[in-house]
């Protein structure tokens, strides 16, 4: 679905997809979110350490990754409408539609919970500085988490959600399955041991504030992928 991301497409696709971010909006998602990056976006002010209320998220030292798993507009054609989550846990991208031939796309570390599931979900819930509580697997194999099974790892640096967490549901049943941020930045672009679907910090902030309540979320499974 995705075309190879050179500069010049890079530059096309951002200007094709900020016909109405150049004033600071988009058309699609909650009002007042942040610009689109373009082919002037300074990415050193995107992943500098972040205030975000009583914490202080660590800068991400992006150019050691692949400019691939930067926040960027790309060329991405989907039937999906507008402002739909397509996460594609293969590559590691995270896709937010802007039209059926743009989208911004993040990259992601994909636990083994993220392979498990695959198919269609509403994001009901958003949370700031969420709790986290382990699965009962992972306290099995460490049962020393137990502890946090009641009252919930508090929200900060340590927590494994990170600084958001959107969970996704089908009709009335929690999938279990969540988009969230991460203390371990240099899972970005790999498969990890647990967790979900992992952004960095400033990522994830930046599409929890753009995507408003029970926008549609499809997670690729493996034949789609590759179609």
């Amino acid at each position: 679905m995705e075309q190879g991301l050179t500069r010049r497409s890079f530059v096309i696709a951002g200007i094709s997809g900020l016909g109405l971010a150049m004033s600071g909006c988009v058309s699609v998602g909650l009002p007042g979110q942040p610009p689109l990056p373009d082919e002037s976006f300074d990415y050193d002010a995107a992943y500098a350490a972040l205030e975000d209320g009583e914490f202080t998220w660590p800068a991400i030292n992006y150019k050691s990754f692949d400019q691939k798993f930067w926040r960027q507009v790309v060329d991405y054609r989907s039937r999906e409408n507008p402002g739909t989550i397509i996460v594609d846990p293969y590559h590691n991208f995270l896709y937010w539609t802007l039209s059926n031939k743009t989208a911004l796309r993040y990259g992601i570390g994909v636990g083994k919970a993220g392979f498990a599931w695959s198919g269609e979900a509403q994001i009901r819930v958003k949370r700031e500085h969420p709790l986290w509580r382990p699965p009962r697997e992972m306290i099995e194999r460490k049962p020393s988490l137990e502890k946090y099974w009641v009252d919930g790892f508090p929200p900060g640096l340590k927590n494994p959600l990170g600084a958001r967490a959107m969970d996704l549901w089908q009709g009335s049943r929690d999938t279990l399955f969540r988009i969230h941020g991460t203390n371990q930045p240099d899972s970005i672009g790999k498969s990890v041991s647990s967790g979900c679907i992992r952004m960095w910090q400033q990522d994830v902030i930046d599409l929890f504030e753009r995507v408003p309540l029970r926008t549609k979320v499809i997670v690729l499974s493996k034949g789609e992928e590759e179609s």
